[in-house]
Order: structure tokens, then sequence, then C-alpha cells
């Protein structure tokens, strides 16, 4: 089944839907659309990494620790973010914290980032189960030992998702400054 896809203006951090195309051209095409990325972390603050399957259309069988895709036409990104989680990685009912949006580009896709972490219990969510067509192997890994990892440029980690990481770091750091000043 060839999805339609919602198409942005690239650059335009509002969320303007300008049409719609199907998923096959926007991947040929690389025209702009919207994706979501969903980070798990656990009580522990782990993180959960994933091996993407060898036939992904995109970065396959790079590690990557974003649950995520495209957003479809008519589809609220917070929903298709839930989604996604729970397609790739099978947890329910998470409680999704905005983590911004911005916008990523390289010679493979053009999309307005829309991510988001979640905090994970698996009494509560349930456990994680791999989409088989998605994500070939998947682990908790400590935080300082993850961006210990992702720091070595031959890790092959998705290159978006450095990018979120990066972005994501940056947020907490500027969280942690404003929460340790002055009440």
């Amino acid at each position: 089944m060839d999805e339609e896809v919602a198409l942005y203006e690239e650059g335009d951090l509002t969320g303007r839907v300008t049409g719609s195309a199907p998923r096959s051209r926007v991947r040929a095409l690389n025209l702009p659309h919207a994706a979501t990325a969903v980070m798990l972390r656990d009580a522990r603050g782990r993180v959960y990494v994933h091996r993407r399957t060898e036939t992904k259309d995109l970065y396959p069988g790079m590690h990557d620790v974003w649950a995520g895709g495209v957003v479809l036409a008519g589809e609220d990104p917070v929903e298709a973010a839930s989604r996604e989680l729970t397609e790739e990685l099978g947890v329910h009912g998470c409680e999704l914290r905005d983590r911004g949006v911005f916008w990523y580009r390289d010679e493979h896709t053009s999309y307005l980032a829309h991510s988001f972490e979640a905090l994970y219990d698996p009494a509560v969510h349930g456990p994680v189960v791999h989409q088989p067509e998605e994500v070939s192997a998947g682990w908790w890994m400590d935080w300082d030992e993850f961006t210990a990892r992702l720091a070595d440029p031959e890790w092959p980690f998705v290159p978006d998702g450095r990018v979120g990481v990066e972005r994501c770091l940056r947020l907490m750091e500027q969280e942690e400054r404003t929460s340790d000043g002055p009440q």
C-alpha cells in the first residue's frame, strides 16, 4: 500500500501542510514531509537502542534510538508519534514529552521532525515487541554509555538520529540550567 503523505514547505516550522503525495513519490523525489521521532526512556534513565532491518528504505541496518516515521496526510503529529511507537516497539499509552520541532535534510530525506521523549514502564505500557519489518534487534543502554558510543563517528547510527539526539542533549542541558537556577 502506497500511503498518502502530507507535504510541507521546506524550512517552515509552522507545520502548514502544502499538499500530499504517495509515500513512494516522497522517497523517490526527496519531497519535504513531516516525520515523528520518539525516544523511549525508562525510570533508570536508560534509552532503548535498536538496529534497523536491512530492508528499511532509509538507513538500513543502522542503530537508532528514535521510533518514528512519516506523518500521513490528515494525521496529527502527536497521534502519528504514538502510532509509530506502538507499531515499531509494541508499547502503548506512553505519555509523550515534546522535544521540539526542527527541519532535517540530507541527500536521502527532507522532513519536519516532531520529536518526543516517552517514559516507559513495562507494567503499564506492555513489553517491548519489535515490528520485524523495521527492527532487527534492540536493548536498553545507560545514557552515558549511549552518548559515548554516539560520539564515535564509526558507530553506524542514523544521521538524522544523531542530529535529533544532539538537539535533545542541548534541550536537556538548558532545562537542567533553568531548574538549578534561582527560584
